[in-house]
Protein backbone atom coordinates (compact mmCIF):
# COMPACT_ATOMS: atom_id res chain seq x y z
CA UNK A 1 0.00 0.00 0.00
CA UNK A 2 1.80 3.45 -1.24
CA UNK A 3 -0.32 5.55 1.81
CA UNK A 4 -1.42 7.74 -1.33
CA UNK A 5 -5.12 8.48 -1.93
CA UNK A 6 -5.93 9.31 -5.37
CA UNK A 7 -7.43 13.20 -5.60
CA UNK A 8 -8.89 15.09 -8.06
CA UNK A 9 -7.04 18.64 -8.61
CA UNK A 10 -8.81 21.94 -7.94
CA UNK A 11 -8.02 25.70 -8.96
CA UNK A 12 -7.28 28.28 -6.63
CA UNK A 13 -8.37 31.72 -7.23
CA UNK A 14 -6.37 34.67 -6.52
CA UNK A 15 -8.35 38.23 -7.00
CA UNK A 16 -7.64 41.81 -5.75
CA UNK A 17 -7.63 44.93 -6.71
CA UNK A 18 -4.69 45.90 -8.68
CA UNK A 19 -2.26 46.74 -6.46
CA UNK A 20 -2.92 44.55 -3.48
CA UNK A 21 -0.52 41.79 -3.89
CA UNK A 22 -1.85 38.96 -5.31
CA UNK A 23 0.55 38.71 -8.34
CA UNK A 24 3.63 38.75 -5.96
CA UNK A 25 1.55 36.28 -3.23
CA UNK A 26 0.85 33.86 -6.77
CA UNK A 27 4.90 33.60 -7.25
CA UNK A 28 5.51 32.89 -3.73
CA UNK A 29 3.18 30.05 -3.98
CA UNK A 30 4.50 28.81 -7.22
CA UNK A 31 7.96 29.02 -5.37
CA UNK A 32 7.17 27.11 -2.61
CA UNK A 33 4.68 24.56 -3.86
CA UNK A 34 5.93 22.89 -6.55
CA UNK A 35 2.72 20.62 -6.41
CA UNK A 36 0.79 23.93 -8.04
CA UNK A 37 1.08 25.20 -11.57
CA UNK A 38 -0.05 28.81 -12.93
CA UNK A 39 -2.63 29.10 -15.54
CA UNK A 40 -1.72 30.60 -18.50
CA UNK A 41 -4.34 33.23 -20.00
CA UNK A 42 -4.80 34.54 -23.62
CA UNK A 43 -4.61 38.24 -23.66
CA UNK A 44 -5.09 40.73 -26.27
CA UNK A 45 -3.01 43.72 -24.52
CA UNK A 46 0.58 44.29 -25.50
CA UNK A 47 3.51 42.52 -24.26
CA UNK A 48 5.49 44.15 -21.42
CA UNK A 49 9.16 44.39 -21.54
CA UNK A 50 9.80 41.71 -18.81
CA UNK A 51 7.20 39.40 -20.27
CA UNK A 52 7.84 36.11 -22.31
CA UNK A 53 5.33 34.99 -24.65
CA UNK A 54 3.68 31.59 -23.60
CA UNK A 55 5.20 31.76 -19.84
CA UNK A 56 3.09 35.17 -18.58
CA UNK A 57 0.15 34.68 -21.23
CA UNK A 58 -0.56 33.99 -24.93
CA UNK A 59 -0.52 37.51 -26.55
CA UNK A 60 -3.36 37.03 -28.94
CA UNK A 61 -5.20 39.83 -31.47
CA UNK A 62 -8.76 40.70 -30.97
CA UNK A 63 -10.26 38.95 -33.63
CA UNK A 64 -8.16 35.90 -32.57
CA UNK A 65 -9.49 36.20 -29.33
CA UNK A 66 -13.32 36.80 -30.51
CA UNK A 67 -12.42 33.49 -32.52
CA UNK A 68 -11.90 31.49 -29.19
CA UNK A 69 -14.60 32.95 -26.95
CA UNK A 70 -17.09 32.16 -29.97
CA UNK A 71 -16.60 28.16 -29.37
CA UNK A 72 -16.11 28.03 -26.17
CA UNK A 73 -12.26 27.66 -25.84
CA UNK A 74 -12.30 29.00 -22.39
CA UNK A 75 -13.35 28.23 -18.88
CA UNK A 76 -13.64 32.38 -18.18
CA UNK A 77 -13.07 35.26 -20.54
CA UNK A 78 -13.85 39.20 -19.35
CA UNK A 79 -12.38 42.60 -20.38
CA UNK A 80 -10.24 44.67 -17.58
CA UNK A 81 -8.88 48.08 -18.64
CA UNK A 82 -9.84 47.79 -21.69
CA UNK A 83 -8.27 44.54 -22.63
CA UNK A 84 -9.20 40.82 -22.81
CA UNK A 85 -8.24 38.30 -21.07
CA UNK A 86 -9.02 34.32 -21.03
CA UNK A 87 -8.42 30.74 -19.61
CA UNK A 88 -8.05 28.48 -22.48
CA UNK A 89 -10.06 25.34 -20.86
CA UNK A 90 -8.70 22.05 -22.42
CA UNK A 91 -5.09 22.49 -20.34
CA UNK A 92 -6.89 23.09 -17.65
CA UNK A 93 -9.39 20.30 -17.44
CA UNK A 94 -6.37 17.98 -18.14
CA UNK A 95 -4.37 18.89 -15.60
CA UNK A 96 -7.76 18.55 -12.74
CA UNK A 97 -8.30 15.44 -13.92
CA UNK A 98 -4.69 13.90 -13.35
CA UNK A 99 -4.68 15.32 -9.57
CA UNK A 100 -2.79 18.58 -10.35
CA UNK A 101 -3.84 22.00 -8.99
CA UNK A 102 -3.99 25.36 -11.16
CA UNK A 103 -3.54 29.02 -9.92
CA UNK A 104 -5.55 31.69 -11.11
CA UNK A 105 -4.55 35.18 -10.94
CA UNK A 106 -8.08 36.43 -12.00
CA UNK A 107 -10.29 39.28 -11.38
CA UNK A 108 -14.38 38.68 -9.86
CA UNK A 109 -15.57 38.79 -13.16
CA UNK A 110 -13.54 35.36 -14.16
CA UNK A 111 -14.38 33.68 -10.69
CA UNK A 112 -17.84 34.08 -11.45
CA UNK A 113 -17.47 32.39 -14.63
CA UNK A 114 -15.42 29.77 -13.08
CA UNK A 115 -17.93 28.60 -10.65
CA UNK A 116 -20.30 28.31 -13.50
CA UNK A 117 -18.29 25.93 -15.12
CA UNK A 118 -16.87 24.32 -12.41
CA UNK A 119 -17.90 25.00 -8.67
CA UNK A 120 -16.64 21.82 -7.52
CA UNK A 121 -13.33 22.71 -8.73
CA UNK A 122 -12.72 25.89 -7.12
CA UNK A 123 -11.26 27.56 -4.10
CA UNK A 124 -11.47 31.43 -4.27
CA UNK A 125 -9.48 33.94 -2.17
CA UNK A 126 -9.78 37.65 -1.96
CA UNK A 127 -7.04 39.44 -1.23
CA UNK A 128 -7.40 43.06 0.48
CA UNK A 129 -4.91 45.74 0.94
CA UNK A 130 -4.62 46.91 4.82
CA UNK A 131 -5.87 50.57 4.13
CA UNK A 132 -6.80 52.23 0.86
CA UNK A 133 -3.68 54.51 1.23
CA UNK A 134 -0.98 52.25 1.22
CA UNK A 135 -2.99 50.34 -2.16
CA UNK A 136 -2.09 53.66 -3.17
CA UNK A 137 1.51 53.62 -2.46
CA UNK A 138 2.07 50.43 -3.82
CA UNK A 139 0.17 51.42 -7.16
CA UNK A 140 2.63 54.18 -7.23
CA UNK A 141 5.59 52.50 -6.15
CA UNK A 142 5.27 49.69 -9.17
CA UNK A 143 6.28 52.73 -11.78
CA UNK A 144 4.99 50.82 -14.56
CA UNK A 145 1.63 52.96 -14.93
CA UNK A 146 0.95 57.06 -15.61
CA UNK A 147 -0.75 58.93 -12.76
CA UNK A 148 -3.53 58.82 -15.14
CA UNK A 149 -3.82 55.48 -14.80
CA UNK A 150 -3.40 54.97 -11.27
CA UNK A 151 -6.29 56.73 -10.57
CA UNK A 152 -8.05 54.93 -12.65
CA UNK A 153 -6.65 52.13 -10.69
CA UNK A 154 -7.88 53.28 -7.67
CA UNK A 155 -11.43 54.69 -8.59
CA UNK A 156 -12.01 51.18 -9.94
CA UNK A 157 -10.70 49.82 -6.59
CA UNK A 158 -14.04 50.32 -4.70
CA UNK A 159 -15.98 48.17 -7.02
CA UNK A 160 -13.61 45.73 -7.19
CA UNK A 161 -13.53 45.26 -3.58
CA UNK A 162 -17.38 44.95 -3.52
CA UNK A 163 -16.76 41.60 -4.59
CA UNK A 164 -15.08 39.46 -1.67
CA UNK A 165 -18.55 38.37 -0.38
CA UNK A 166 -18.60 36.11 -3.50
CA UNK A 167 -15.00 34.09 -2.29
CA UNK A 168 -14.75 31.50 -0.22
CA UNK A 169 -11.74 33.46 1.84
CA UNK A 170 -10.46 36.71 2.68
CA UNK A 171 -7.00 37.53 3.15
CA UNK A 172 -5.79 40.91 4.51
CA UNK A 173 -2.26 41.51 2.93
CA UNK A 174 -0.33 43.54 5.48
CA UNK A 175 2.57 41.27 5.63
CA UNK A 176 3.43 39.48 3.00
CA UNK A 177 5.17 36.44 4.12
CA UNK A 178 2.17 36.41 6.86
CA UNK A 179 -0.48 36.33 3.91
CA UNK A 180 1.55 33.53 2.12
CA UNK A 181 0.88 31.62 5.09
CA UNK A 182 -2.62 32.03 5.18
CA UNK A 183 -3.50 30.80 1.42
CA UNK A 184 -0.53 27.67 1.40
CA UNK A 185 -2.91 26.57 4.83
CA UNK A 186 -5.94 27.18 2.67
CA UNK A 187 -4.55 24.90 -0.22
CA UNK A 188 -3.42 22.27 2.07
CA UNK A 189 -6.67 21.82 3.51
CA UNK A 190 -8.68 21.98 0.41
CA UNK A 191 -6.60 19.50 -1.11
CA UNK A 192 -7.59 17.18 1.85
CA UNK A 193 -11.67 17.67 1.46
CA UNK A 194 -13.03 14.48 1.45
CA UNK A 195 -14.83 15.49 -2.16
CA UNK A 196 -12.22 15.73 -3.71
CA UNK A 197 -10.22 12.12 -2.28
CA UNK A 198 -11.55 10.26 -5.35
CA UNK A 199 -9.41 7.16 -4.56
CA UNK A 200 -10.68 7.20 -0.67
CA UNK A 201 -12.85 4.22 -0.87
CA UNK A 202 -10.01 2.06 -2.75
CA UNK A 203 -7.40 3.49 0.12
CA UNK A 204 -9.77 2.82 3.09
CA UNK A 205 -11.05 -0.64 1.92
CA UNK A 206 -7.08 -1.49 1.67
CA UNK A 207 -6.24 -0.56 5.26
CA UNK A 208 -9.47 -2.90 6.40
CA UNK A 209 -9.24 -5.85 4.15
Amino acid sequence: MSGEIKRRGLMLVLSSPSGAGKTTLARGLLASDPNILMSISATTRARRPNEVEGRDYFFVSPDTFEDMAKTDAFLEHATVFDHRYGTPAAPVLDKLRAGGDILFDIDWQGTQQLKERAREDLVSVFVLPPTHDELERRLKARAQDSDDVVAKRMAKAASEISHWPEYDYVVVNRDMDRALSQIRSILEAERARRTRLVGVGDFVAELTR
